[in-house]
């Protein structure tokens, strides 16, 4: 058996992209990416628009000490284009609160770079980095109106809504390691 990627030792390649792990030099590139206010399409409700250059730069050094004292395979990644390297948005596979049971997937990418086809990548490498890092299931969590493209091509399926995360009311979708598929059209279930 090999030993499964970790992202801290170098970037995980899926497809076109690849995550790696942010760097300070990063923030211009992040601001562009979560400092959109209008860019709520994607999975991933706990960061709301980032304002400016300073805050984007605090935001970033304390993910990579965060980061730092996270297992693997629980992080935030830069998520960069393998064939120009330019940082095309974020991606994230942490510990849900309350209690740290469930491990939620999430990216945010450039509003000029947005295609389901590169959020496919993010869900998959995700994906594929927890199932290989031996987790059973990992969920996103979705604010209204978001666009579950991404999501629903890599198998994942929609079981409910909730108000358990977060404090907001969002759609859950899980997948499990069997499910993920990267040729899924569609998941198990229909959208809400």
């Amino acid at each position: 058996m090999t030993a499964a990627p970790d992202v801290r030792s170098g970037p995980v390649r899926s497809g076109s992209i690849a995550l790696h792990p942010w760097r300070l030099d990063d923030t211009a590139d992040a601001l562009a990416v979560f400092g959109d206010a209008g860019d709520t399409r994607w999975p991933g409700p706990q960061l709301d628009r980032v304002p400016d250059l300073a805050t984007m730069r605090e935001l970033l050094a304390r993910w990579i000490d965060e980061d730092a004292a996270l297992c693997a395979p629980h992080g935030r990644w830069a998520v960069r284009r393998l064939d120009d390297d330019r940082l095309i948005g974020g991606a994230s596979l942490l510990r849900l609160p309350p209690g740290d049971e469930d491990t939620g997937m999430a990216w945010q990418l450039h509003p000029g770079t947005a295609s389901a086809d590169v959020a496919g990548e993010c869900a998959f490498a995700l994906a594929s980095l927890a199932f290989d890092h031996g987790l059973d299931e990992v969920f996103a969590l979705v604010r209204a109106g978001a666009d579950t493209t991404a999501i629903r091509r890599n198998g994942m399926y929609w079981v409910g809504e909730t108000g358990k995360y977060f404090g907001l009311d969002l759609q859950v979708y899980r997948l499990r390691a069997p499910d993920l598929d990267r040729m899924a059209a569609e998941g198990h279930h229909l959208d809400p």
